[in-house]
């Protein structure tokens, strides 16, 4: 056997180190070509490590939450055969010292003998065990009947043996092996297969008291604080409105049934964003950045929206700058862009900062009402929810509506809860009437 040591690998130019925010391998674990192993977090982007080899993981240089120098040491493997040359340089591969550290059969002989069980030497026989276990040697086997190992003893196996049989979803428990030592073969699989025991899977209900810590590191650690520092230094105030958008949703339609074929498909967002600078436009103190450091509002011409994002790795704020002197389709374009960029781990540190207020929204999963949390250091945040048909009074009868709540914050420090509402019903009024959003006034 032998070992193959991976690095931490030059993730960008300039960059020293990355922390490492996820580990999608532990000790133990089988592990192909390719498989990603890890993923680490710098100032720009998320990237994955896969694994160069096959093998199994035998070390884990770092915990979730660590930072570690481009070059230093992170994860190690065992490796079949006498290990794999490093290539380029970028990866030290050693062979196990068998003189200092005992082999997995030595290992097994020692746990037998210290049991009381007799054993012959490993390379000629198997240890001899108890009348309920299963009693096998080469050619020999025992079909229909679970293998009984002691509390907490491991099957011996190579790393490729433990890798087919995760595959095919056997427990290597079950399974005798007939190499040295009760070593478990490919031949082993191959004859469990055919004729193995297949433990039943036990009905009924169980306590659970097992308890997981889970490290708040990278992308999960940074929105926490943000949030934490929002919560803490805003007073919120949230304000709610529900809005009529059939008409919205039908002009919606039409566009989408008559767009050109370069052009996206529209959602609710662009129009969203579009009524939301036009409204800006009317009320300019609520697109506004609060300096409570130096007790100063910087109130902003240019209209920087930010979007609320769910990635894999978590929330993102992607920016769509200077909103106000895009279309309705231009708007959506740049959305659809940054969308993806976040999505896919790529957008740019540019592309997630300088926003000056926010949009959030879980699309169709929206809930009814929500209580968004401001992006600090902006003094307001434009919350979406979901659209639902519901019956409206028209004043003679119920007729069925397409409606939609707004739900919004402000800072109480700065935007008062008249302002709140003038400006929800400024935007509540061009979404209903959705000419209006196109109409210069």
């Amino acid at each position: 056997m032998g070992e193959h040591l991976i690095k931490m690998p030059d993730v960008g130019e300039g960059i020293a180190e990355a922390e490492v925010v996820e580990w999608h391998v532990k000790v133990g674990d089988l592990v192909r070509e390719d498989m990603v192993l890890a993923a680490v977090m710098t100032d720009k982007a998320t990237v994955e490590i896969p694994s160069p080899v096959d093998g199994e993981v035998a070390w884990l240089g770092a915990q979730i939450g660590e930072v570690v120098a481009i070059g230093s040491p992170l994860i190690r493997l065992t490796v079949e055969g006498e290990g794999i040359a490093p290539a380029s340089g970028k990866a030290e591969v050693r062979t196990a010292n068998k003189q200092a550290q005992p082999d997995a059969v030595t290992d097994a002989i020692a746990a037998e003998t210290a049991r009381g069980v007799v054993a012959d030497h490993p390379a000629k026989s198997v240890a001899r065990r108890g009348p309920d276990d299963a009693r096998r040697s080469a050619g020999q086997q025992l079909y229909g009947v679970p293998v009984r190992r002691a509390e907490g003893e491991k099957p011996i196996a190579s790393p490729a043996v433990r890798l087919r049989a995760r595959e095919a979803g056997i427990d290597l428990r079950q399974v005798s092996g007939t190499g040295p030592a009760g070593r478990i073969t490919h031949e082993d699989l191959d004859v469990y297969i055919t004729h193995g025991w297949r433990t039943a899977k036990a009905h009924g209900l169980a306590q659970k008291t097992s308890v997981e810590q889970i490290k708040v590191a990278g992308l999960r650690r940074k929105i926490a604080e943000k949030m934490a520092i929002s919560k803490s230094r805003i007073p919120h105030i949230t304000y709610v409105e529900e809005v009529d958008v059939t008409a919205l949703e039908d002009l919606r339609a039409a566009l989408n049934s008559s767009k050109r074929a370069d052009r996206p498909k529209l959602t609710l967002l662009p129009f969203v964003m579009q009524a939301l600078v036009k409204a800006i436009a009317e009320y300019p103190h609520l697109n506004a950045i609060y300096d409570d450091d130096a007790g100063l509002i910087h109130q902003h011409s240019g209209v920087h929206i930010g979007i609320a994002t769910q990635t894999k790795a978590g929330l993102v704020v992607p920016v769509v700058q200077h909103a106000e002197g895009r279309d309705l389709w231009g708007c959506a374009i740049e959305l659809n862009r940054l969308a993806e960029a976040a999505k896919a781990g790529t957008a740019t540190r540019e592309e997630l900062g300088g926003s000056t207020i926010t949009i959030t929204s879980l699309g169709a999963i929206g809930g009814i009402v929500t209580t968004p949390v401001i992006n600090y250091p902006e003094v307001a945040i434009l919350g979406v929810n979901k659209i639902m048909v519901r019956p409206v009074w028209d004043g003679a009868t119920f007729i069925p509506r397409k409606m939609m709540n707004l739900s919004s914050s402000f800072d109480h420090r700065v935007i008062d809860g008249w302002d709140a509402a003038i400006f929800v019903q400024r935007i509540k009024t061009l979404l209903e009437s959705p000419a209006m959003i196109f109409v210069e006034t």
